[in-house]
Formats: structure tokens, C-alpha cells, sequence
């Protein structure tokens, strides 16, 4: 019912205590927040900045209607989405109100991204645009310039990016908003983040996920969300499943989630009943906050959530050609598609325009007139567009020293569990500004050092509660993702570890999430952020609980895919390494990092130092494997990941008893970027470095942790590349033994061997005079080994034995039959 609310639970209650007839409690809520000027002004606000998105969307010239309109007032292309528009105004003008009268910190998330002529509008009024894009001044030729530039070629685009002050949120793709702007208010007490949520996008299943997102939250150390959800009734050509719910549908999906619903659908009351209940939403933020940060917080406080309906491109024309177009799903995007050709259509917009009465609410300089500006925040740090935490957020984070933690040299250590520990220490060094964001799986991926001096941050488990807590851990990778997103681009720290096969899921996100960050970094105001940072660990190489479902690596090949100034993928081959690389991402600004690493015991290969200079290399020769510490070799041998460097290694050590005549360099490739072309990726090597490393002419083997493909792809441009083989993952293997996994895959150190002395044959007379023997002993011992793994159940006996790593040098033959 319009203006009503459910009644607020006992602060005990929870949802066992719910009544049937959730509707029957509701009561009135009187509407007297606002007085008749405030009023106005609202309205004024609302008509100026809905008159200033049609325009938009229409027109290149007249754009104030100082004449009627004729074709060529029109713009040749029409494009824009008018649909959401009237909606996210609406709740724009109020927030406005609501800042002005409270002085809040708000943000303003728009899950509805092509709504952006709707935000763009607002901001023009607020001042935003003209303080970070001089062109779009509030004056009539920044007035001018904002409407005809508009879904132009170099003018602001139709939705929602990061040109667009205030945004901390890409609109390009639906289901993020709500799960953005709860990792937007984690460790800000003081900030409010308003989301509005589209009916359309709100059967997403990201968007599904994210209403639990409050479950997380903190009261005590952390700000709010207040959702909106805009149920308009349709998508770009349907009815939506919110649009066909009646409200008592609705209060009982959202008084499941846990939730305090309040309608809005009365139009002719709308004004009241918006102010009405957004004042009733930070009233009840408040007692929730207030009661946790008091020491005597609500276990399973109901948060509120709004649900506004309104129609469909409310306030175009009714109908258009025959057709009802406000209130249905023709409202979408432009109503009047024949406005550059058809007098009709011609003659409709103009009414459509003028009914908002631009000359009351525009000066002749194009300025608004001051009642529009009186409900406006008079501190400009205060307006959504210009709060600091949109454009320059950035805190960033103290990160430990982590040689203290390093491995010793030779021996075997977890890279996971020392990567927990440093992240310990760091939670402890930076308590308001580093977070981990993962779904169920730390302790299972060996990183429960964390919970050392933390916990987890779940607020609907009566042993968690109201501890605070530096991880969250949900079964939503899409919710993981947002969360980090929210937090990264409001100035924080987040780290994001997964099993590998399943860090794909968020693929799309994190492509959408850089897209923003390109559009940040082309912009002259928006200021660096954090890295977004992903650990990949339970990788495809040591499969002993799971099968074929958790093996899948190809998240590597979509960083790989993104902007070079964006795009950075870590393989460390060892613990050392892993620190030295983590400590490197927790520090770095406006990347997107992915580091792949192994959680389970494997040789330590360099010392801290060492580990440290060869992180910085990218790429180095690993002397103690290769022949003669790597000079005037016959073959070169490359690892890139942990387990496939060991089988490098292991190729090595097993053939200076084979092949003793074969002059072998190992090198190890762990920042993936530096293979890329010379010139296309800031950390690509040179033509003289790449060929210092893997010799101008000699056959060079890539062991590779991904799929063969995208290696290929970076070496494809180098000089020689014809010398080059690669193999990688060949989705193959399913529950089995980690070495049988590397004989399937073609990335045994005996598969390695083959290349190794097929390579060498080319310089090497006396390998090529045995190759064919020598090819045989190594193919009988695949054979043998498999037959022992399927015979056993297990891997032959010294498989992981160190050999070279420890320095013993030649023997370590590991299997013979």
C-alpha cells in the first residue's frame, strides 16, 4: 500500500517470528519531513533534470526550445535509455534533500547504468560536471554542450562509466550494483551508499546473491546501504518477475532475506512519501548503528529496503503510432524513434519537452533558477558527484616486511601458508584498510594463518557477530567480486583467493571492472586506486580430493586479454617468491593482479634475496639447474608456474645422466608479462633481453601452468619463434596421482626431456647420433610409470625427491621399470 511500512521487529527477533499476515501490521507513517519551498524545489529539481535527460537523448540543437522544433534540431542518431530515467531522478532530487538536511556522506550506485542520462542531468544541476569537465559548466553553453554532445562520437556515453562523477561503478552490465555498494561502506562508519536496483536487473543471479550482503556488514565499524528496488515493470521487451509480484509477494521475499520493506507507488503523493521514507531508512540505520556501536548490538537487525514503482518512461507520451508506450516496455529506450522524420513524432516531443516548463526552471544565461539550486548541498565536498571518495580515495596500506617469513632454500614449504601469514601481519598493520574477500575455501587453500589475530566478518552467526573481522567468506564468487570492487574503488585494500578452476565465474565482472579502470586513468581528476588482486591456488596440478570439474586455468588467459597498462600475471615457481610478489600487489596501484600459485608443500628454489631479484627480473636463469651454469647451452628449458618448474628441473637432473652430452639451460618465467611483444606491455622483455635469457638461435621449451594457446600468443611476434615449443594444460586427467596429471597433460619432466633432446639434436651432433635410443628409454619410462600410478595407486617412490634443488646434482633416475 502506498506510504506504508512494516512494522519494526523486536531488536531480538528474528525471522522464526515473522506472523503470516505480514501485511497486517503495517502502519501509516505521517509525511511532514518536508516543507512547501523544499517541496518545490524537489519538483523543480525534478522537472528540470527529467526535461535536461530527454533533451539528451534528442537533441543537437534548440535546446531550450527557443523556437519550436524542426528535423534538424534533431540529433541523426538516437540513442539513450529514457525508461529508468524519471525513477533515478526522482531519487536523486530526495538524496539531495536528505544530504542537505542530515549532512551526509553518500554515495549514489545506479544499477540501471544506461539510466546515465538521468545521473549526467543531475550532476549538471549539482555543479559536478562543470568542476571535473569544464565544457559541461553550468552555464547555457555547458548546457548546450552536455545535451548535443551526448551518445555522440567523444561526448559522454549512455551509461553510467567512470567519466561519470560520483560513479564507482561500471553500468555496462547488470547484477553488481547492490554487492558494490556493500563493499563500498566496510570500514566506513560514517558513509551511506544508496543502490537502486532495477527490476530487470534484479532477477540476476548476482544481483539474487547480494541481498545477504548486509549479513556482512558490521554496524559498529562499518556505514550502510539503503536498496532501492525501481520495479517499473519491464525489461527492454518483457515484463519483469518483480513487475508480475503484488506487494504482499514482495514483503515476503524481502522480509525472508531479512529485510524491513516500504512501499512507494502512490504518484500522486510521491514527493511526501519518498522524503517520508528515506528519512524512515536513516532513522532506522541509525538505531541499528547506534545499538552496535553503544556495545549492545541487534542480532539480526532488519535493514530497510525501499521498493518504488513507478511507470515505465514515466512522463513520455502515452502513446506513440497507436502504440502505449509510457508504462510498457516501448518507454525503454528512445519512445519517439521517428523524431528526425515524422511530423507526428516531431510534434510529440515537443510537447513532451515543453510540459516540463524549461523557461520556469532555466534563466536566460541557461543557469537554473535558485529554487532548483536551494535543494541542492551548499558544501560542494558534500554533493554525490564530489564526494572525495568517488575520485580520490586512496589510503593505501603499510605491508610487512616479509622476509622474516621466507622459506629456507632447499627445503619444502607451503607458498599458500606463508602467504597467510603475511597477510596476518599485514591485517594487523593496516585494521581498517585490507580485507579478504573469498568464498568458503581459506582453509582448504591452507591460508587459515589469517585467522591468527582476525576472524570471519559474518553477522548472522551468534559465535561471529559483532567481532568485526578482516574476512568474509560467501559462496557467491560474484559476490566476492563486488564486495572487492566496492572496496578497492572507495580507497581500500581487497584480496581475492580462489580455487582456480572457479575464479572464472566473475570473468565478465573483473572485464567490466577494468574497463572502468581504463576510463579512470584516461581521466584528468579520478586519482590511482589500489589493485584489484586475485590468488588462484587448488590449481589443476594437484587434484587429490577433486576430478575434471576442478581443473581450469583459462581466468589466466583473461587478464592476458586486458589493457597492457591493466593486465599483470604472476606464476611464482616457489614460497620465496610468492611473498615477494604478494607484498609487490598488496602495493600496487590500478592493476589487475593474479597471482597462480600452489597451496601445497613444494621445494623452495631461491633464497629471500634471490627470490626478490629474480620478482623483479620477471625472468632469470636458474644456474644451479642448468649446465655449466647455463653458458653455450643446446636447449633451453623454461618453467612457468610451481609444478611445471619442478618438472623442468627434474627434465634436468634426470638428463645429466641420460644425455650427458647435452649443454641444458633452465630458466623460469615468473612475471608471465615480460614474453609479451617488445613494446606491447610496459613489462615486456627488450629483443637483446629476451634473447640474453633464451639465446638468439638456439630450440627453446616452454613447461607452461596454462593452456598452450596463450602462450603462443605472446611469443608469436618473437624473433625465431619458429625455435619455440610450448605445452601446457590439455584438459585432461580426472581424479588421479599429481605426477599421472603431468604425464596426461604432456608436461612431465619426461615429456620435457623429449623436447629437451629433440631441441638439442638441431647443434649438438652427438645427441642427434643417439636421439632415437634416447627417445625410446624416455617414452618406456612413461609407459612404466603409468603403469605403476595405475597399478599402485600412487606415485613411484621419489618422485618429489629435491635432487638438484638441494644441490646434489646428476642421479635422481625416478622411476625404472
Amino acid at each position: 500500500m502506498p506510504g506504508e511500512v512494516i512494522d519494526r521487529p523486536n531488536p531480538e527477533a528474528t525471522p522464526s517470528h515473522i506472523p503470516d499476515d505480514i501485511l497486517s501490521l503495517s502502519v501509516k507513517l505521517e509525511k511532514n519531513t518536508q516543507s512547501n519551498h523544499d517541496l518545490e524545489s524537489i519538483q523543480a529539481f525534478r522537472r528540470a533534470a527529467s526535461y535536461i535527460a530527454a533533451a539528451m537523448i534528442f537533441l543537437k540543437d534548440n535546446v531550450l526550445l527557443d523556437r519550436d522544433l524542426t528535423f534538424d534540431d534533431i540529433k541523426p542518431r538516437l540513442l539513450g535509455h529514457w525508461g529508468t530515467c524519471p525513477g533515478l531522478i526522482l531519487v536523486y532530487a530526495h538524496l539531495n534533500y536528505l544530504i542537505h538536511k542530515h549532512d551526509l556522506n553518500m554515495i549514489y550506485v545506479v544499477g540501471p547504468g544506461h539510466g546515465a542520462p538521468a545521473i549526467l542531468a543531475s550532476l549538471w544541476l549539482e555543479g559536478s560536471m562543470g568542476k571535473f569537465l569544464p565544457e559541461y559548466s553550468r552555464t547555457r553553453d555547458g548546457l548546450h554542450n552536455l545535451i548535443t554532445r551526448f551518445s555522440t562520437p567523444g561526448g559522454p556515453p549512455s551509461h553510467i562509466n567512470a567519466e561519470t562523477p560520483g560513479a564507482i561503478h561500471e553500468g555496462g552490465e547488470l547484477g553488481y550494483a547492490l554487492s558494490v555498494s556493500f563493499g563500498a561502506v566496510m570500514d566506513k562508519p560514517d558513509l551511506i551508499v544508496t543502490c537502486v536496483v532495477g527490476d530487470g536487473e534484479a532477477e540476476t543471479g548476482p544481483t539474487a546473491a547480494a541481498w545477504h550482503g548486509y549479513k556482512y556488514i558490521d554496524p559498529a565499524e562499518s556505514g550502510a546501504v539503503i536498496p532501492i528496488v525501481h520495479v517499473n515493470g519491464f525489461k527492454i521487451s518483457e515484463r519483469t518477475i518483480y513487475g508480475c509480484m503484488d506487494d504482499k509477494e514482495l514483503t515476503a521475499l524481502f522480509t525472508g532475506y531479512g529485510y524491513q520493506p516500504r512501499f512507494i507507488e502512490d504518484l500522486e503523493d510521491i514527493d511526501a512519501d519518498m522524503a517520508t521514507s528515506l528519512e524512515w531508512a536513516v532513522t532506522e540505520i541509525r538505531k541499528i548503528q547506534s545499538a552496535a556501536r553503544s556495545g549492545n548490538p541487534i542480532m539480526k537487525p532488519r535493514w530497510p529496503v525501499i521498493i518504488l514503482r513507478t511507470p515505465k518512461g514515466w512522463g513520455c507520451p502515452k502513446q506513440v503510432d497507436g502504440e502505449f508506450v509510457e508504462g510498457s516496455f516501448h518507454a525503454h529506450q528512445v519512445p519517439l524513434t521517428k523524431a528526425k522524420s515524422d511530423k507526428q513524432h516531431l510534434r510529440d516531443l515537443q510537447a513532451w519537452l515543453k510540459s516540463y516548463g524549461p523557461e520556469e526552471l532555466f534563466k536566460e544565461d541557461g543557469t537554473p533558477v535558485e529554487r532548483i539550486l536551494d535543494v541542492i548541498p551548499a558544501d560542494d565536498a558534500k554533493k554525490m558527484g564530489q564526494l572525495k571518495e568517488t575520485y580520490d580515495p586512496y589510503l593505501g596500506i603499510e605491508v610487512p616486511d616479509w622476509m622474516p617469513l621466507a622459506a629456507e632454500k632447499g627445503t619444502e614449504a607451503s607458498s599458500m601458508q606463508r602467504c597467510g601469514e603475511l597477510m596476518d601481519r599485514a591485517f594487523q598493520a593496516n585494521p581498517r584498510t585490507l580485507r579478504i574477500f573469498s568464498p568458503d575455501e581459506l582453509v582448504s587453500n591452507k591460508l587459515n594463518a589469517v585467522f591468527n589475530n582476525t576472524g570471519r566478518n559474518f553477522q548472522w552467526d551468534q559465535y561471529s557477530n559483532a567481532q568485526g573481522g578482516r574476512v568474509i567468506e560467501i559462496l557467491s564468487e560474484h559476490t566476492c567480486q563486488g564486495f572487492l570492487q566496492g572496496y578497492v574503488l572507495t580507497g581500500r585494500v581487497g584480496l581475492f583467493p580462489s580455487y582456480e578452476s572457479f575464479l572464472g565465474i566473475v570473468h565478465t565482472m573483473m572485464v567490466q571492472y577494468a574497463k572502468f579502470g581504463k576510463m579512470a586513468q584516461e581521466t584528468s581528476w579520478r586519482r590511482p586506486v589500489g589493485s584489484l588482486n586475485y590468488i588462484e591456488t587448488s590449481t589443476w596440478t594437484r587434484q587429490e580430493h577433486n576430478g575434471f570439474s576442478h581443473q581450469n586455468p583459462s581466468f589466466i588467459g583473461a587478464v592476458l586479454d586486458l589493457k597492457p597498462t591493466a593486465a599483470r600475471v604472476y606464476l611464482p615457481p616457489d614460497a620465496n617468491c610468492f611473498l615477494s610478489t604478494l607484498a609487490h600487489c598488496l602495493r600496487s596501484k590500478n592493476y589487475i593482479n593474479l597471482m597462480v600459485g600452489s597451496k601445497q608443500p613444494s621445494p623452495v628454489f631461491l633464497s629471500p634475496q634471490e627470490a626478490d631479484a629474480h620478482c623483479r627480473a620477471g625472468a632469470s636463469v636458474w644456474e644451479f639447474a642448468s649446465t655449466d651454469k647455463g653458458l653455450n647451452p643446446d636447449v633451453v628449458l623454461v618453467g612457468v608456474g610451481a609444478e611445471l618448474t619442478f618438472e623442468v628441473v627434474k627434465a634436468a637432473e634426470l638428463l645429466r645422466d641420460l644425455a650427458p652430452e647435452l649443454r641444458v639451460r633452465v630458466c623460469n618465467v615468473t612475471d608471465l608479462m615480460v614474453l609479451e611483444t617488445e613494446g606491447i606491455h610496459p613489462h615486456a622483455l627488450t629483443k637483446q633481453d629476451f634473447d640474453a635469457l633464451f639465446t638468439p638461435d638456439r630450440a627453446v621449451h616452454f613447461n607452461y601452468h596454462g593452456y598452450a594457446t596463450e602462450l603462443k600468443g605472446l611469443l608469436f611476434a618473437r624473433h625465431g619463434a619458429d625455435r619455440i615449443t610450448v605445452e601446457g594444460y590439455r584438459e585432461e586427467g580426472s581424479t588421479t596421482t599429481p605426477f599421472d596429471m603431468m604425464l596426461l597433460n604432456h608436461v612431465s619432466r619426461y615429456h620435457v626431456m623429449e623436447y629437451a633432446l629433440r631441441g638439442g639434436a638441431r647443434v649438438n651432433e652427438q645427441v642427434r647420433v643417439r636421439l632415437v635410443p634416447l627417445l625410446a628409454e624416455v617414452k618406456h619410462r612413461i609407459q612404466k610409470t603409468r603403469e605403476y600410478i595405475y597399478r599402485e595407486g600412487k606415485d613411484p617412490e621419489g618422485t618429489y625427491d629435491l635432487g638438484l634443488v638441494r644441490g646434489a646434482g646428476g642421479g635422481g633416475v625416478l622411476y625404472e621399470g
